[in-house]
């Protein structure tokens, strides 16, 4: 993140005062057009060796542009006329290697085969989503002395990679906006789009809108646009710095409906452009009486996701449930020792409990009101996973739906039914199940997704629900690589996680939903193993380790003691 900082505040600056009418806007990979270089890409310096020619076209992949025109230099004129690459990019690591093939020598001295060898941390995939991929890098590049003496590639690979760091600075993550009829909620989808040109970003987000949803959400949002929106007109700022975006094809949409589309768009751009944006359907107002937005003047959908400033938290210590805000046990046998609690999670509403308790050498389920006796629930095991909570709807009362992991392998839920009785219902978690144990689980806030624990490894997988059905889809191992031994997870907010492992080299960690990158907190104060974590939106991050609790807010920052600090504790906010 840090990284994008500076580039956002030149971009944001810069689509603020835009004033160009904005040509088509280029794919993340422009591979149908003629091979030609503009005159302004220059060819690469005189004399370099096919390892640099090979190095040097990787490292240029990184800048789309027109027809790739950066890279398409370092082939030779055959292969710039004719090659064609394919959509998306394969991302590696910043360290790779190059090294002369001699076993496929042709013993021509004008000819040589390069090997490129390194690690691949993920794909920009066709629909320009960030798909992270823990395998071997290994590429073949055939180079000619060309008749003016330098050397160029003559069969380029149709599918580019790119490293790490290039990818940073040449692509920019945008979270998509996306509806959740199940939570009332904008659900972000993140995507990568081409920086440059810095005039063109509305228009490439707005493209993104249009194709709906990446592959690993879909399902789990609702598309609102369909197949059949699209934009009438480029879109473009205007004399007076108002961004205009016309859209057709909306027909028969409800206010409702209308009202939903225009957040959308205007929380997907509002990462990208400080104007106000003018929303037409088919040349008038999309929403009748209004025609310009800003973000700050949208309602808050997510009001209801998000926990009350007033819900401090709690924790289960010792057997018993007790507030994170003043120490003290909750009301009712929670609280009081009268059930044996294992762990335990708070609805967002703040209003119920769900806990596990350990009674008769297994472990139960127990929902109800916070305060009050829990109702046994016919969902029991060897061991349950950390209760989560499901959320409900704008207006659809308190949370109804618990979810848990019996005995490492079985992803249960429980329903509030019409009697008020609590039912298990059933979860199609096959492909999360078929990655390995599953030691926590957590639901996101606004109910798309879930974050587990799955073999030490850090997993997100989005929840698809139909009328009859709930189903785990596109399970992901995020930095699979370097992030091991993972003991907790949490939603600090709606795309990114905090993971706590037992490692002391890196004790806790902040990664965004797709996986893309890491970045460690402090391990200052902290006696590992820690071994559980806790965070919300607009909270402190909560650890625990063997010495106790401990907040801290930023990345970079100290850790310090929690208030009511005690060993042995287990924190959770609501959610």
């Amino acid at each position: 993140m840090k990284r994008l900082l500076p580039l956002l505040a030149v971009l944001l600056l810069l689509a603020g005062c835009a004033n160009i009418p904005l040509e088509s806007q280029p794919a993340v990979v422009s591979g149908d057009k003629p091979g030609q270089v503009p005159a302004d890409v220059a060819e690469p310096a005189a004399g370099i060796d096919p390892l640099t020619v090979t190095r040097q076209f990787i490292r240029n992949s990184a800048t789309p542009g027109t027809a790739n025109a950066n890279a398409r230099v370092y082939l030779d004129e055959e292969a710039r006329r004719n090659w064609k690459p394919s959509q998306g990019l394969t991302i590696i690591d910043d360290t790779f290697g190059t090294v002369y093939d001699t076993a496929s020598s042709s013993g021509n001295p004008d000819e040589q085969v390069v090997n490129v060898r390194g690690f691949k941390l993920g794909n920009l995939s066709p629909d320009s989503a960030f798909i992270p991929v823990k395998a071997e890098y290994s590429q073949q590049f055939k180079l000619r002395k060309q008749p003016n003496g330098q050397w160029r590639i003559v069969d380029p690979p149709q599918e580019l990679a790119v490293t790490d760091e290039d990818f940073a600075l040449n692509y920019f993550r945008v979270p998509i906006s996306f509806y959740s009829p199940d939570s009332g909620a904008f659900v972000p989808d993140l995507r990568y789009v081409a920086a440059k040109p810095q005039a063109g970003l509305p228009g490439r987000v707005m493209d993104l809108v249009l194709q709906g949803p990446s592959e690993g959400l879909k399902g789990a949002v609702k598309d609102l646009l369909g197949d059949q929106v699209t934009t009438e007109s480029n879109v473009r700022s205007t004399d007076d710095g108002t961004l205009d975006i016309n859209l057709t094809g909306v027909g028969g949409a409800s206010l409702a409906d209308r009202n939903l589309i225009a957040a959308q768009i205007v929380l997907s751009l509002q990462t990208v452009t400080l104007s106000r944006i003018r929303l037409l359907a088919d040349g008038t107002a999309l929403v009748p009486d209004r025609e310009y937005w800003r973000s700050s003047e949208l309602p808050n959908y997510n009001v209801d996701i998000a926990p009350n400033s007033e819900l401090l938290g709690l924790m289960t210590v010792n057997g018993r449930v007790r507030s994170l805000g003043d120490g003290q046990p909750v009301g009712g046998p929670a609280g009081n020792g009268g059930y044996k609690v294992v762990s335990a999670a708070q609805s967002v509403d703040g209003k119920r409990l769900a806990v596990v308790e350990e009674r008769e050498g297994r472990q139960w389920l127990r929902v109800g009101d916070l305060g009050h006796d829990l109702a046994s629930v016919d969902l029991f095991g060897g061991s349950l996973s950390r209760p989560t909570w499901r959320p409900v709807a704008r207006g659809g009362g308190v949370s109804g739906e618990v979810w848990t992991v019996v005995d490492h392998n079985t992803v249960a839920r429980v329903t509030l039914a019409a009697d008020g009785r609590w039912v298990k219902a059933g979860v199609d978690a096959t492909m999360l199940t078929g990655l390995g144990q599953i030691t926590e689980l957590r639901l996101s806030r606004d109910g798309s997704r879930l974050a587990a624990v799955v073999n030490g490894q850090l997993v997100v997988a989005s929840i698809v629900r139909t009328a009859d059905s709930v189903a785990l889809r596109a399970p992901r191992k995020l930095q699979e690589r370097d992030l091991k031994d993972v003991v907790d997870v949490d939603w600090a907010t709606q795309d990114h996680l905090i993971a706590a492992t037992s490692s002391t080299s890196l004790p806790v960690v902040k990664v965004p939903l797709d996986g893309q990158r890491m970045d460690p907190f402090s391990g200052s104060n902290l006696t590992p193993p820690v071994h559980g974590v806790t965070a919300a939106p607009s909270r402190q991050n909560l650890v625990a380790d063997a010495g106790g609790l401990w907040v801290a807010s930023e990345l970079g920052e100290v850790w310090r003691p929690q208030a009511h600090t005690v060993t042995d504790a287990d924190p959770f906010y609501p959610g």
